[in-house]
C-alpha cells in the first residue's frame, strides 16, 4: 500500500471576494474549506487515479475531525496520530490578487513522534511510503532521516517531496 505523511497539514479556508479593503468590511462571495498539505493532496490523487491509500500524519481539535472526516468522505483512508491542540487553519484570501495567511500548527512532542514512528515500523517491504512538505519547528530538523532510516532498515520504498535543505540531507 501507499501511504502519505503529512506533518503538518491544515484545514485551507477560501475566500473570495470582489476586492478587498483593509481596515474595513469585507463580505465574501464564496467560502470553501478543503484539506491541506502536500502529502495529502497526493493522497487525493491517488484516489482519484483509483490507487488505494492511506494518510498519516498529525491532527487534533475540531479542525482535525473535520479533515479526517472530510477525507473519509472520499474514501481515503486515514490513520493520523490525535495531538492536543488544534490541526492549523490557514486563510487563503482570493480577490484580484490572493493572499495567504498559514498557520503554525499543534505544538508536537517528543511523544507523538514516536507514536508516528511506531506507525512507519508497521509498514512493511510492499508499502511505500511518501514523505511530502515541511516539518514542523516543534519537531526535530532531521525528522525526515529519521524516518528514512527506519524505511531503509524495513526496506521500505519511499519518496521525498520537499526543498532545499530538508531534500539535501534526505537524498543520502
Amino acid at each position: 500500500m501507499i501511504y502519505t505523511l503529512t506533518l503538518n497539514p491544515s484545514l485551507d479556508y477560501i475566500v473570495e471576494l470582489e476586492q478587498v479593503t483593509l481596515g474595513g468590511l469585507n463580505r465574501t462571495k464564496k467560502e470553501t474549506k478543503l484539506p491541506g498539505g502536500k502529502g495529502i493532496n497526493v493522497s487525493q490523487v491517488l484516489k482519484r487515479l483509483d490507487i488505494t491509500n492511506k494518510a498519516l500524519g498529525f491532527i487534533g481539535g475540531f479542525t482535525g475531525d473535520y479533515l479526517e472526516n472530510y477525507l473519509k468522505s472520499l474514501e481515503i483512508n486515514t490513520d493520523f496520530v490525535r495531538v492536543d491542540g488544534d490541526t492549523r487553519i490557514n486563510v487563503k484570501v482570493k480577490s484580484d490578487s490572493e493572499t495567504e495567511i498559514n498557520a503554525s500548527g499543534p505544538n508536537l512532542t517528543k511523544e507523538n513522534f514516536e507514536a508516528l514512528k511506531q506507525k512507519i515500523h508497521e509498514l512493511t517491504s510492499e508499502d511505500i511510503l511518501v514523505l511530502a512538505g515541511s516539518i514542523p519547528s516543534t519537531m526535530p530538523t532531521n525528522t525526515y532521516e529519521q524516518l528514512a532510516e527506519i524505511c531503509n532498515e524495513k526496506s521500505i520504498k519511499f519518496v521525498v517531496d520537499a526543498e532545499g535543505d530538508l531534500l539535501k540531507k534526505v537524498i543520502p
